[in-house]
């Protein structure tokens, strides 16, 4: 039985993800539909890579993948399915699927007609692309059928990790639902004396470093490696993007002593 994930936009109020699910299954009746997220910010495309990122190593090999955020959709961008981490990834190649599909991997642009549910609208390719292709995959194709091989996939920018002098120099990537701050910085750069500093609309703050919320009092920040293996800044019993004014972007500064 294939499995079937999606990571979008379109949130819960609509039915765009159930038009697509119904695509699926009128194509693979057997197919195990899983929601990874609906709910990142429309248009975020970074957003949708992180999360997908986040969850599809854990799902089992052979893991179909579908993620639309589109804010392209009908404009240049190829629709791409890609075999890459012993999984394949569904979605217009616009970046969203760089950080979960990474190297190796095979790229193919959705040319076929099978893997196309006609016609396509030019505003709605997750119900006319996406879903087709991976009905069709979930029911027994390869992904070479989809259509020709692409040389490459297109990158996020790459998080920045900088030294300078005794600093490591990041930026926060992603805040997620509670409010804390993911970083770009891993832990092999968070030495056990390092003293942390992030800036955001509030001010400059310096957080504890710790191993979990428990380690400081509510109301204060603390900094630890989150579930990731990337530094996080966190507020104990509260939101550390709200008290900071941090968001995607904001400087994170590492000295390695006071």
């Amino acid at each position: 039985m294939a499995i079937v994930t999606f990571t979008t936009d379109f949130g819960f109020s609509d039915g765009y993800v159930g038009a697509m699910k119904g695509v699926v299954l009128s194509l693979a009746p057997d197919a195990r539909l899983i929601d990874i997220t609906h709910g990142i910010a429309p248009q975020d495309v970074a957003g949708g890579a992180i999360a997908l990122a986040q969850a599809a190593p854990l799902f089992p090999r052979g893991t179909i993948h579908v993620a639309v955020v589109d804010p392209g959709v009908g404009g240049a961008r190829a629709d791409v399915v890609v075999a890459a981490a012993g999984a394949i990834f569904i979605g217009p190649d616009n970046g969203v699927l760089s950080l979960a599909a990474a190297e190796p991997r095979q790229v193919y642009r959705i040319d076929a007609g099978a893997f196309r549910r006609e016609p396509v609208s030019p505003t709605f390719h997750g119900r006319d692309v996406f879903a087709p292709a991976a009905g069709r995959l979930a029911a027994g194709a390869a992904p070479a059928d989809a259509g020709p091989l692409l040389p490459s996939l297109v990158e996020l920018d790459p998080p920045l990790v900088r030294r300078v002098g005794d600093r490591v120099e990041g930026r926060v990537t992603h805040v997620d639902g509670f409010g804390n701050l993911l970083t770009s910085l891993g832990a092999d750069v968070v030495a056990p004396e390092a003293q942390i500093e992030i800036t955001g609309r509030e001010g400059t703050f310096r957080p504890a470093l710790g191993k979990t919320f428990a380690d400081v009092a509510p109301g204060e920040l603390v900094a630890y490696i989150g579930s990731s293996g990337l530094l996080e800044i966190g507020l104990r019993d509260g939101s550390a993007a709200a008290a900071t004014g941090a968001g995607r972007g904001s400087p994170v500064r590492l000295r390695s002593g006071p």
